[in-house]
């Protein structure tokens, strides 16, 4: 039987269309010069006017950099000029990296999700839940709290711990106790709503429990060298601590910088702590993108990834957190995504962004650190996004509103 070769291109067409609606073949992303010209456009106005010293930004699919550009400085007092491989403080975008380790741990069948933290951390037995508090006093009254904080509670943010900057119940109360905000009653019943904690931080503890090595040890091992990260450390090297922003903190309406010390290095800790770079980063979102392999290695199942990046809070949602200390934070998230968006294991998940089609996709995955570092994948356009700034409080305005021209630049212009 004869097939005419239009034919055949034609059952090509149907072939392929048929692939990538199935998901089988990623769609082919590009940025043309257009795009690249807008993003510039955006970053080098932000630090011609004074909004921002300087910033980094990436853009990737799984397999290639569509965009990676530096503007401004790193040091103004020094006047160094910001470049692509600057290091930046990540903060609470290191907790990504624990929630990956955590799961990993899943895998290999040394924890579950279920697993009470009890388990693993004793102090966390029969835990108090809040019954009343009286601001003025900083008292309160308790009760038994419903359930066990479980594993997958730390993971989702939803085991009833939160973190004094950004809850004004649990400020006044560390102030008056002296405890870690890990160590005081829980706010509500695991499970029952969502607020933002240092429940990565505890997990992190776990992941050295089961392993029997320090957190760093365990990711260096099977994230950090794996994925060729090899400007992220807790620790900055003294060769490398030159490279390192300083930081600016916009708290008084005027950005005031301060200058870096001699030496460069965090505890090591689940929730934060994590030096990095931009090309570094983007490693670790490329392989989320890729479900869990980066250039032929496999670092994480897909179904972990899955897991992860997917709703895991059911009908809680996503609410906005005080701003219990203005110079760290502003009230975080805002707008639409807030009481709409849900969360995964480590991640915020994008509910819908039908107020702007140029933002992320409904199902996109986000997390940021207090510095303003933030980072997005969105899995139905094929991409990732990192920016760095290097300024405080979080959530400042004028940051917020050149990562969100960044990133309808990027909507815009994606094909």
């Amino acid at each position: 039987m004869r097939i005419r070769s239009g034919t055949l291109v034609a059952l090509g067409i149907v072939v392929l269309a048929s692939l990538l609606f199935a998901g089988v073949l990623a769609p082919v992303q590009t940025l043309p010069a257009k795009g690249t010209s807008e993003i510039d456009a955006v970053l080098q106005r932000a630090v011609q006017e004074g909004t921002v010293p300087g910033v980094v930004a990436f853009v990737a699919t799984k397999d290639e950099i569509l965009y990676h550009k530096a503007f401004g400085l790193r040091d103004v007092r020094g006047q160094k000029a910001m470049k692509e491989d600057t290091i930046f403080r990540l903060a609470s975008m290191t907790k990504p990296l624990t929630s990956a380790a955590v799961m990993l741990l899943v895998e290999q069948g040394k924890l579950r999700l279920a697993d009470p933290v009890s388990k693993y951390i004793s102090s966390f037995a029969n835990r108090e839940t809040v019954e009343s508090f009286d601001a003025s006093s900083a008292t309160l009254t308790t009760r038994k709290a419903a359930g066990e904080v479980l594993i997958r509670h730390l993971l989702s943010h939803t085991s009833g711990l939160a973190y004094g900057f950004s809850n004004t119940l649990v400020g006044p109360l560390q102030q008056k106790t002296g405890k870690p905000a890990e160590e005081l009653p829980l706010l509500y019943d695991p499970g029952t709503k969502w607020t933002y904690s240092g429940s990565t931080k505890v997990l992190g503890q776990v992941v050295e429990k089961i392993s029997g090595v320090s957190l760093d040890q365990f990711l260096n091992e099977n994230f950090l060298k794996p994925l060729a990260m090899d400007d992220t450390s807790y620790s900055v090297p003294v060769s490398k601590t030159d490279r390192v922003v300083t930081t600016q903190n916009r708290g008084t309406g005027v950005l005031v910088e301060a200058p870096n010390p001699a030496s460069i290095s965090s505890p090591v800790a689940g929730d934060g702590g994590l030096n990095s770079t931009a090309p570094d980063y983007i490693k670790f979102l490329q392989m989320m993108l890729s479900d869990g392999k980066w250039q032929g290695k496999s670092i994480l199942s897909k179904a972990s990834i899955e897991s992860m990046t997917t709703n895991q809070i059911g009908s809680v949602v996503v609410e906005t957190q005080p701003a219990a200390l203005p110079n760290l934070t502003r009230p975080f998230p805002v707008g639409p995504s807030a009481g709409r968006d849900k969360f995964g294991f480590g991640f915020e998940i994008t509910a819908s962004n039908k107020e702007n089609p140029n933002l992320r996709s409904a199902g996109s995955y986000t997390w940021a650190g207090i510095y303003n570092t933030h980072f997005w994948v969105d899995p139905k356009r094929g991409i990732a996004g990192v920016i760095m700034f290097q300024v405080l409080p979080f959530y400042d305005d004028a940051t917020m509103k050149i990562y969100q021209e960044f990133e309808e630049a990027i909507g815009r212009n994606v094909r």
